[in-house]
């Protein structure tokens, strides 16, 4: 059998923090979860997004440690609209999130925006930009 890609692992540092602002995301999170060590989403395509406490880490390996310099993942949430983008991220911002890069019409055809999850991991959210006549 060939592997298949089939989930996107975080390891976070405040889970409730982790899952608040992933559900602002539109992401749909177990009712309850802050409590348990380890929560999954399904993602469209049939991915999963697993998020685990450091401890859930540390049970099974006892050396680990975050690594230095903060999150090293990027993660990426399509919006609708290039209205949708700035809403989106005047949300999360205004919500107390870090804002990386504010939202911009980028070279590549999409407007373009980077925040930060609770645990400093990139998250981009962008959209197609209309075609120009």
């Amino acid at each position: 059998m060939t592997p298949r890609f089939a989930v996107i692992g975080l390891v976070v540092s405040d889970l409730a923090a982790s899952l608040a602002f992933y559900r602002r995301l539109g992401l749909v999170l177990p009712e309850g979860a802050e409590r348990q060590p380890h929560v999954e989403a399904e993602l469209p395509g049939g991915l999963t997004l697993a998020l685990d406490t450091e401890d859930t880490i540390r049970s099974f390996h006892p050396a680990w440690r975050p690594p230095a310099g903060g999150g090293r993942v990027s993660l990426a949430f399509r919006c609708g609209t290039p209205a949708e983008v700035d809403a989106v991220y005047e949300d999360l911002v205004g919500a107390g999130y870090h804002g990386e890069l504010k939202p911009w019409d980028a070279f590549w055809g999409q407007r373009y925006a980077v925040v930060h999850d609770p645990d400093g991991n990139g998250v981009d959210l962008f959209a197609p930009l209309p075609e120009s006549e």
